[in-house]
This record gives structure tokens, sequence and C-alpha cells, in this order.
């Protein structure tokens, strides 16, 4: 089976991609040749690489038999991007692909949407990245609905894990505990939130393919543990798990309440994983040690670089 896997240099596609060649897959993945591929440098050789700003989108398809496109590239808008720059990685280079998909005959198309998608989150429209990432979603459910092909669409909540982005709140807490600083502004806290390490996302991606064939046109799933914990407790675990791992005394205040909510902050959040679990899929890392996982990367790649 061949995969093609765009994304794979980002913080989730990369750890799938690891994922993929374990599992003895083909993979042919999409990047930009300005890609930073720290990530998968040791994965490149094993690996059918592509530059689409170089080549035309067209070119993997015709040059490679593809069964199976996951599209996990997202553009979060964090650098105050324009709304056209999101909108062409979110929502018009995704179609392109899905149209590819299908034109090819790719039996399955993976989208990894958001949990910001849900419909009891009354702010799903008010910024432009869950726009986009709804407005693509029900595209591929309209593909799907003509049996062009068949897609999976997957919700994904609170992702957290090694090798992710600095600025998202996970690994900027560690980091910031990790240096002592003297006090971290927070608000109070009182959000429910389902955390979920990223080795379990990638396990439900990999039993979704084994079992494709038993899946309707379109299926979607919400990926998460089905729990949720509020900010404040995981703060404080991860609080507690730094000052064991590193063996000081982590004397960091976490200033609770020193920042107001967001505007339509929603105060729960948690998946329903009814649809995972009947296809035998279960997380299998609790929060606890998905912490200590994460502190235990961070601490030995600390040592790597210095």
């Amino acid at each position: 089976m061949r995969i093609l896997l765009t994304g794979a240099t980002g913080f989730f596609g990369s750890h799938l991609l690891e994922a993929l060649l374990t599992q003895s897959y083909d993979v042919v993945i999409l990047k930009r040749s300005f890609s930073d591929t720290w990530r998968i440098n040791h994965l490149l050789a094993d690996v059918e690489s592509y530059d689409v700003d170089h080549v035309s989108l067209e070119t993997p398809f015709r040059e490679n038999k593809i069964n199976v496109v996951i599209h996990t590239a997202t553009d979060y808008g964090r650098n105050d991007d324009a709304a056209s720059k999101i909108v062409d990685t979110n929502l018009l280079f995704p179609l392109r692909l899905l149209e590819l998909s299908s034109l090819f005959k790719a039996d399955v198309f993976l989208n990894t949407d958001t949990f910001f998608n849900t419909d009891t989150l009354c702010y799903k429209y008010l910024n432009n990245y869950a726009l986009s990432k709804k407005h693509f979603a029900e595209w591929l459910k309209s593909f799907c609905e003509c049996e062009k092909i068949r897609g999976i669409n997957l919700r994904i909540e609170h992702m957290y894990g090694p090798r992710d982005h600095q600025n998202k709140f996970v690994n900027w807490l560690l980091k910031q505990l990790l240096k002592n600083v003297e006090q971290i502004p927070l608000t109070r806290g009182e959000q429910m939130r389902d955390f979920i390490y990223v080795s379990d996302v990638v396990s439900a991606y990999l039993l979704l393919i084994m079992h494709q064939d038993r899946l309707p046109f379109f299926s979607q799933f919400e990926v998460g543990t089905g729990r949720a914990v509020s900010i404040r407790d995981f703060v404080l675990k991860m609080k507690e798990a730094v000052s064991r791992a590193s063996g000081k005394d982590i004397t960091t205040r976490l200033d609770f309440g020193a920042l107001p909510y967001r505007l339509g902050e929603p105060m729960e959040c948690k998946a329903d994983i009814a649809g995972l679990t009947e296809i035998g899929w279960e997380p299998k890392v609790p929060i606890d040690k998905g912490i200590e996982e994460l502190i235990r990367e961070e601490l030995q790649q600390n040592l790597i670089c210095h």
C-alpha cells in the first residue's frame, strides 16, 4: 500500500510518518523546498519526496499509484497570516488534492480536522482557521456522498507530545517550568479539556487505514481520550512532573486568574470516542504518563543540544 502524506515536516505529521514507515508502508510526502525538515531528517532517505512549489501537484499521482491520502498540513494563522493564505492552505490546497485523489482513483482520503468544528462550540466560525477547516470538511463530505472516493474526517482534541511548536500551550508551559521562571500568568484554569498524547492519535489513523473497507463512503470520528481534565489540574500535574524529572524544586508561581478568559472561551471540550472504540481503538497513554514522556523527551533533547 502506498500512502501520500502532507504535513510530514510538522508535529503530528512527523510522528505519523515515523509510525507508517515502522509499519512498512510505502510513503510519499509532499513538502515545500524551504520546509524545515528537522523533525524528519532521519527519515528522508526512506520516503519519496516532492516539493509542491517546484512540481505540479499532479506529478506524485502520475508517478506513483497512490492508495491512501492523509492530509495533516495546516495553517493556524499564528503569525497574523492573511485570510487568503489560510484559505489556500486549509481549503484550496486540500481541495485540489482531493480532486486528484478522486481522479487517480485513490481508495481513501483521511483529513485531519479540529475539535473547534464540533457543533457544541459557539465560536467555531469566529476565526479564519476554524472556518477554512470547516469548509474543507464539508467539501470532503460532498465528494464522498457522490461516491467519488471514500473519506474519513478526524476531529482531533488537544493533542500534545514531543516536537510540537514551542508556541503551543503545553510545550510553552514546559519550557517555562524547565527554566524555573519566577511566575506564569494564567487564567483561572477552570476550562475542561480532553488532552490526548500524540501516539494515541497516530494509532487511530493506523487502525482506520487498516479498516477502511469496513467504513461507509464518508465517516467522521472524534479523536480524544473521552475524558476531560481542567487546565488548572493539567498545569499542576506538569509542574509536579517537571520537579520529579529534573530533580530540582520548581519554584515558579502559577498565577491562576491573572489572565481573563478569551471571548467565547468554551468551558468544556471532550471527544465522543464511541465510533472509534466500536472498531477496536482505545487510548493507551494516561495523562500522567503522557506528561512524563513529554518531559523525558525534552530533557533528552536539551542534553543533545548542549
